[in-house]
C-alpha cells in the first residue's frame, strides 16, 4: 500500500507535524510504502477556473507549470491520499486549499475530455488539528472533504482530528498518538 500524505502546517515542527509522526510510524510498521509532503516550501498557485484541464484527456492537464506537476505525481499513484492540516477559520491552510482546488483537473467531468477519475479507488482520509471541539472547529472541512469522494466516487476513510488545549503537549499525550495509530491501523484496514 502506497500512502501520501500532504502536510499542510506552515510550522514543520507544529501540532500537526507531532501528530503525523505516530501515523506514520504505524503505517510503515504495518508495511505501508509512505511519501510524507510538507506543503510549506511549495510553490502551488491558486486555481484560475479556466476548465483547461478539463479539455486534456488521460492526463492532470492543468495549464500552470509550477509544483503541483511534482506533487500530481506522488498524489495519483497513491492508494490513500491523507490530508493533514491545521484548522484556520474552519478550513484547511492556505497551502492545503490551493492543492484541493488545483486537483481539479484529476476529475475530467465538466469539458470535452472523457469523462474519468484519474485517481479513481484512491480513497481519502483527513488528520487536523484544530482549537475548537472536534466537530465544531473541524466538521466543516470533513464534510467538504466527504462530499468531494462522494462526487468523484472514491472512500472516504474519515477524519482524525485532536483539539489543542496545551499546544504540543496535547499532541504528544498518549491518547493523541494511540488515536493516531489508531487511525493509521484504519488506513491500512486492519
Amino acid at each position: 500500500m502506497r500512502v501520501c500524505i500532504l502536510m499542510s502546517s506552515p510550522r514543520l515542527g507544529g501540532n500537526t507535524a507531532e501528530l503525523c509522526k505516530p501515523l506514520i510510524g504505524e503505517l510503515t510498521a504495518g508495511g505501508a510504502e509512505v511519501d510524507y509532503i510538507p506543503l510549506l516550501d511549495k510553490k502551488i498557485a491558486p486555481c484560475l477556473g479556466c476548465y483547461h484541464c478539463q479539455n486534456v484527456a488521460g492526463e492532470y492537464g492543468c495549464i500552470q507549470q509550477d509544483d503541483m506537476q511534482e506533487l500530481v505525481g506522488h498524489i495519483l499513484p497513491a492508494d490513500v491520499l491523507v490530508f493533514a492540516t491545521p484548522i484556520y477559520t474552519w478550513q484547511a491552510t492556505p497551502q492545503l486549499k490551493a492543492v484541493m482546488d488545483r486537483m481539479y483537473g484529476v476529475n475530467k467531468f465538466y469539458g470535452t475530455a472523457s469523462r474519468a477519475v484519474l485517481n479513481e479507488g484512491q480513497a481519502y482520509a483527513l488528520l487536523a488539528t484544530c482549537g475548537y471541539e472536534l466537530d465544531y472547529g473541524a466538521g466543516l472541512l470533513d464534510e467538504g472533504i466527504r462530499r468531494w469522494c462522494a462526487h468523484s466516487g472514491l472512500p472516504y476513510l474519515g477524519m482524525y482530528a485532536v483539539r489543542d488545549e496545551d499546544n504540543l503537549a496535547s499532541f504528544r499525550t498518549e491518547e493523541a498518538r494511540e488515536g493516531a495509530k489508531a487511525f493509521a491501523r484504519r488506513i491500512l484496514g486492519l
